[in-house]
């Protein structure tokens, strides 16, 4: 067998693996899904106010909720004004930085599963440990809000 022919062998059984493996597609789906967070937040501009998506529940009760302003301050953020990024809202460092370290995990976590196939359900163990750790840090805020009345 040709060095080729090995690559496109790999290359084929690890497309294989991503479709198949329902860990590896919740993984590449969510690395995808962030990703797009971030190209959004840094396509769209706070200067221009140009975000196609709008806050539904400030829509219709005028009121701002936990999470208006998350999106000028993700695109502050990825352009490196904290400062201003922090008075848009005061939550969105914790959470962009959620995204980033979730990022990070989908692909770290994924090439372990890949690696080390005797850790798996250690592995994906620990990652949903460290996930819902780190979710509830950052998003504790936007918990708190939701249930603010109870």
């Amino acid at each position: 067998m040709t060095l080729s022919t090995q690559t496109i062998d790999i290359s084929s059984n690890l497309k294989h693996r991503l479709i198949t493996e329902p860990y590896l597609s919740v993984n590449t789906a969510l690395a995808g899904v962030l990703l797009l967070v971030f190209f959004y937040s840094a396509f769209f501009s706070p200067e221009k106010d140009n975000y196609p998506v709008v806050c539904i529940h400030e829509k219709l009760t005028g009121e701002a909720c936990a999470s208006c302003g998350l999106s000028h301050s993700f695109s502050l953020i990825m352009k490196g004004k904290f400062s201003e990024a922090y008075l848009w809202n005061k939550n969105g460092m914790r959470v962009f930085i959620f995204f980033a370290v979730q990022l990070a995990m989908r692909i770290v976590f994924s090439v372990l599963y890949l690696k080390h196939p005797e850790t798996v359900r250690k592995l994906i163990m620990y990652d949903t440990a460290a996930s819902l750790t780190i979710f509830l840090i950052a998003f504790m805020p936007f918990i708190r809000w939701i249930f603010r009345f109870l």
